[in-house]
């Protein structure tokens, strides 16, 4: 008996006492074939335990049914969120999704995009360190590449992100209107479009108030996880009374959330003594001791939404780049009222 992980074309078509364009067509054009022949073959196929070479097949035909995503941090549920979006996306479709993580390194996301590229994906999906890398610019002359959760501010590529700015400006103007003067913003590193644009919306929320300047603190941080938040939380309860924020926007929920819970371990009660926002949404943001108000993205409509543009691009020759910004929306909860 033939092993079923070997098994061949031919081997089909000497058990089923056919041809071998007789089990071609059975499994690319079946409608070819008697249904008694049909039944014939496919009965072959489970005697021998046949599994299609679906690789080569794609090969042979030059096309390919995966997509990929290589996601920024596949510890953040916000990207894994990203995900469940892009995968319903390609699914409906018939396509299969193959997922990586770059853990916020350049070098392993070039790695990532690079292996992709060889593998002859039909696309690529990613969420960049750095949005305006060259190697990017590289992949897509071979390859259709659209950038998630980012933008690069032209038209060179097709993009699917929330606009930052808004969401940094609706953070602030909700601390504002409860009262709020000091107020710190948590996040960082610098170098990442997002901080910085999320900075930006709330300076100037807080520039239209005609507040102090000097009053809006930025307390920058390594990186975007829970512990950068536990930290930050520190550098806060350690600031003298006369000039510590009573409040705090963040540059995503995992910060937020270690924030809260540094708070709560310093003595500090939320909201009363320090009122804190987030930025995502994800599910644990509700979840919290202390539910979290929070800057909500649609996170898995913009992966759908980004499937959708990459599978265009691959597939319509009339293609044109699209960049799509959706717009965010505050939820307030607890943490703020």
């Amino acid at each position: 008996m033939v092993d079923g992980a070997r098994a061949s074309v031919k081997d089909v078509a000497a058990a089923a006492g056919v041809s071998l364009g007789t089990v071609s067509n059975v499994l690319n054009r079946p409608d070819r074939v008697s249904a008694s022949t049909r039944a014939r073959v496919e009965q072959a196929m489970r005697d021998l335990g046949f599994v299609r070479n679906e690789s080569a097949r794609q090969l042979r035909a030059g096309s390919s049914r995966l997509l990929a995503y290589v996601m920024l941090d596949v510890s953040n549920p916000f990207f894994t969120d990203v995900a469940r979006g892009i995968e319903q996306a390609t699914s409906d479709r018939d396509l299969s999704l193959f997922l990586c993580t770059s853990d916020n390194d350049a070098a392993r996301e070039a790695g990532h995009l690079s292996r992709l590229q060889q593998q002859r994906v039909q696309g690529i999906l990613v969420t960049p360190v750095d949005p305006w890398s060259p190697l990017l610019d590289e992949i897509q002359r071979n390859t259709p590449l659209v950038i998630v959760d980012r933008t690069r501010g032209d038209q060179s590529f097709c993009s699917a992100a929330a606009d930052d700015v808004e969401g940094g400006r609706l953070a602030v103007e909700h601390l504002i209107d409860r009262g709020h003067s000091r107020v710190a913003y948590v996040g960082g590193p610098d170098t990442l479009g997002q901080v910085r644009e999320r900075l930006e919306g709330g300076r100037r929320a807080w520039a239209d108030a005609g507040l102090d300047p000097d009053a809006l603190v930025h307390v920058s941080t390594a990186g975007l996880n829970f512990a950068d938040g536990r930290a930050a939380g520190e550098r806060l309860a350690g600031m003298p009374s006369r000039t510590r924020p009573t409040a705090a926007y963040c540059a995503n929920d995992l910060i937020a959330l270690g924030l809260l819970q540094q708070a709560i371990l310093s003595g500090q009660r939320v909201p009363e003594d320090l009122a804190i926002v987030g930025f995502d949404d994800i599910d644990f943001a509700a979840a919290a001791a202390v539910p979290l108000t929070s800057v909500r993205q649609p996170r898995r409509e913009l992966g759908r939404a980004a499937a959708r543009l990459l599978v265009d691009e691959a597939t319509n020759p009339e293609h044109v780049h699209e960049q799509l910004t959706f717009t965010p929306e505050l939820v307030a909860r607890a943490s703020t009222r």
